[in-house]
């Protein structure tokens, strides 16, 4: 009885231990959990960093070069509204250097006979102004010459002179008096030719003669002449004057004059106003204030009772067409004066250039782009 108990005790206990060795059923997964792929995150680069830009203040430009030798009351006027022109035209370094200087000097009348009137220099007195110009360095030039200087300062020579004579002379006078110095200096004169009527065949002739040969430069010095335009003087004088010249001109020479010798030293504004409109470049009176640079004009503003008879340029309101002229027979006297003046305009202008340099970077070159 006891055996059979301990045998049966004995299977129950195999069958716990078998059941123990079964391996257990495997779990069931877990439902995939679907999750949305991580986008990457994007380090934004730094933006550029804007770095205000200074605002430059440009300077204040110089005044115009003054001039100790000018007579009181004359004044430098300009004429140039355009700075930035200006100054462009001024330190373009092809263009004449600052301190260039005209000396404008005419002759009426040339003798080797006695003096007897104002408007005649003796011909020894010429002959030692020319030498003189020469020696201190002058060169002759052209009307054409000056009038490109003055409006935008091409260059000249430095030292440049204007020798203009006026009315109406034979030939001989130019061959006698002037062709050596066009075949030895290369100097060029400029005859203030009356276009009157009353010249015959043979002398209008002659003046063709001399323009073709290209040494005399003829600009124009009125039809009648003898009867000074002024503030009184009619449209159809003054026309008549101004038109008249440049019809004759261009009949007997082909081309048009660019510059009005003012007949008698007379103007006004009206005939000033025509000029310009009639397209004369440059006009000359016969007031000796001084000399001429580039924007700058010695002129008076009122009327001088110590020199009447020099009339008021400056309210005409256009410097070229009143420019200055020296008597031949003073000139000499103001050789160095004007030597003088064109120095210490260079001097001024060279310690003020680097003010000008900058106004012009600041203001001007976006416009009008760098210096050449």
């Amino acid at each position: 009885m006891h055996s059979k108990f301990a045998s049966l005790w004995t299977l129950i206990l195999l069958a716990v231990f078998a059941a123990g060795c079964i391996p257990a059923s495997p779990a069931a997964p877990a439902p995939a959990t679907v999750t949305d792929s991580p986008v990457p995150t994007r380090t934004p680069e730094p933006s550029a960093t804007l770095t205000p830009t200074a605002i430059r203040t440009p300077p204040d430009l110089p005044a115009a070069y003054q001039a100790s030798f000018l007579y009181p009351g004359d004044t430098p006027h300009t004429y140039i509204s355009d700075t930035c022109q200006y100054l462009r035209d001024k330190w373009t370094s092809t263009n004449a250097a600052p301190g260039t200087v005209v000396m404008v000097i005419m002759f009426h009348s040339v003798t080797n006979e006695p003096v007897t009137s104002p408007n005649q220099i003796s011909e020894d007195d010429f002959r030692q102004l020319m030498q003189s110009l020469h020696d201190k360095g002058f060169e002759a030039i052209t009307t054409a010459q000056l009038a490109d200087f003055m409006e935008r300062n091409a260059y000249i020579p430095p030292r440049s002179v204007l020798l203009t004579a006026d009315d109406r002379h034979y030939r001989q006078y130019f061959d006698i008096l002037f062709r050596q110095y066009w075949e030895d200096w290369g100097w060029p004169v400029v005859n203030a030719w009356i276009s009157t009527d009353l010249s015959s065949a043979d002398l209008w002739q002659q003046q063709v003669d001399l323009h073709n040969e290209g040494w005399v430069d003829y600009q124009a010095h009125g039809v009648i002449h003898n009867v000074p335009m002024g503030p009184d003087s009619s449209d159809e004088y003054i026309y008549g004057e101004l038109q008249g010249s440049i019809d004759r001109f261009l009949e007997h020479f082909g081309e048009r004059p660019i510059a009005i010798i003012w007949p008698g030293g007379g103007f006004a504004e009206r005939p000033v106003e025509v000029a310009r409109e009639l397209g004369y470049r440059l006009g000359f009176t016969v007031n000796p204030r001084g000399p001429l640079m580039y924007n700058w004009v010695p002129l008076a503003d009122s009327l001088d009772p110590r020199r009447p008879s020099w009339l008021p340029e400056g309210g005409m309101g256009d410097p070229l067409l009143v420019l200055p002229r020296y008597w031949d027979t003073d000139a000499i006297l103001h050789m160095d004066e004007v030597i003088q003046m064109g120095e210490e305009a260079a001097v001024y202008a060279e310690a003020n250039k680097a003010v000008e340099l900058e106004y012009y970077e600041i203001v001007c070159s976006p416009t009008y782009g760098p210096l050449p």
